[in-house]
């Protein structure tokens, strides 16, 4: 029985952002499709990634203008990645060690 890998288990079709992309694009593109992240992509390379959070506590809260502000500026820089073909438990010990939900 072979190990099951990240593709098994992921959601298919990533929705992605430039880093330029204003705030409201990205706020826009997540209401869209109904989803509360998006990644920040410069072509193939992961920039960062941007949380409907993300939006509100850095850039809302603080007063700034969306229209103006980019999804670069806002995100979570370098966020940790593992590819479909990494095992699930790879992925599962990564999430552990870095707290992420």
């Amino acid at each position: 029985m072979r190990a099951e890998l990240v593709r098994d288990v992921m959601t298919p079709g990533v929705v992605a952002v430039r880093p330029d992309a204003s705030l409201v694009e990205a706020a826009q593109l997540m209401r869209a499709q109904d989803i509360g992240d998006v990644v920040v992509a410069d072509g193939q390379r992961v920039v960062g990634l941007l949380t409907d959070r993300d939006i509100t506590i850095r850039a809302v809260a603080d007063g700034v203008d969306p229209l103006t502000v980019s999804a670069r500026s806002v995100c979570t820089p370098d966020p940790l990645t593992v590819a479909p073909g990494d095992p699930v438990t790879q992925a599962v010990a990564l999430m552990r060690a870095h707290a992420v939900r």
